[in-house]
């Protein structure tokens, strides 16, 4: 099960990770981290050779005791709240189209665009030209602006068997339901821990496609509410033992 849902081992570093990337602002004292890590078993010098870890990566910033997200990570922040929260508009019909228009691009700009059209939730049609439904409400970062331009157009095939062409949405359900039982069995709080973490990942991973392009029982929102609770009841635990 945790093979097939790529299920990451708790370390002292996907715990401080994690933690902060779920608290608004996303900034700890180092002792309340060292808590944190008392609820799972970590050790103190465990977490804190972690923090020092972290800071040298270029992962966390620190000052006066405490430690923040660097803007890196204040991105995958961004987008994690995004796919838990999406913005999204009434679907007419329409999609959006990147096709990109910058000639003789270096290889850290197609990186860049690669990385950010997967942000935007577009699918790669063919080389060069990127799609979805014209759906979602967000901004377009720099690098898209400056190597694409953008269209509105509608397939003339039917909308649905183009975007079950361009997304695997049969393997997102599977995942999803996985989660979702695991979730529902999950019995200690490391276990909770580490499965919502896969969960916040798989939503990153969420398509976000209007209702009438989805499988039925699309899993989406029961995976959104599940998460939901499961930080509700973190931020309760944080707030009895680690704040307090």
């Amino acid at each position: 099960m945790t093979a097939h849902l790529e299920i990451r081992p708790l370390t002292a570093r996907s715990v401080v990770l994690s933690t902060l990337l779920g608290v608004h602002p996303p900034r700890l004292p180092a002792r309340y981290l060292v808590r944190v890590g008392d609820l799972f078993g970590i050790a103190e010098g465990t977490i804190r050779v972690a923090l020092s870890r972290m800071v040298a990566a270029g992962d966390l910033v620190q000052a006066d005791g405490t430690y923040g997200l660097t803007e890196r990570l204040l991105e995958r922040q961004a987008r994690q709240d995004e796919s838990r929260l999406p913005h999204t508009r009434p679907w007419d019909g329409t999609w959006e189209i990147a096709v990109i228009t910058a000639e003789r691009r270096p290889a850290a700009d197609r990186a860049a665009l690669r990385q950010a059209m997967a942000a935007l939730r577009l699918a790669e049609l063919r080389e060069g030209t990127w799609l979805r439904p014209a759906n979602l409400v967000r901004p377009r970062p720099d690098p898209v602006v400056r190597q694409c331009t953008f269209l509105r157009g509608r397939p003339e095939e039917d909308p649905a068997v183009l975007a079950a062409s361009l997304w695997d949405l049969d393997a997102w359900t599977a995942s999803a339901r996985a989660l979702l039982t695991a979730l529902d069995d999950a019995t200690t709080i490391a276990e909770r821990f580490t499965l919502a973490a896969a969960a916040l990942r798989h939503l990153l991973n969420d398509p976000i496609l209007p209702p009438d392009l989805l499988p039925p029982d699309w899993p989406g929102l029961a995976l959104r509410s599940h998460y939901e609770r499961f930080e509700t009841s973190f931020e309760r635990l944080l707030t009895d033992h680690v704040l307090s």
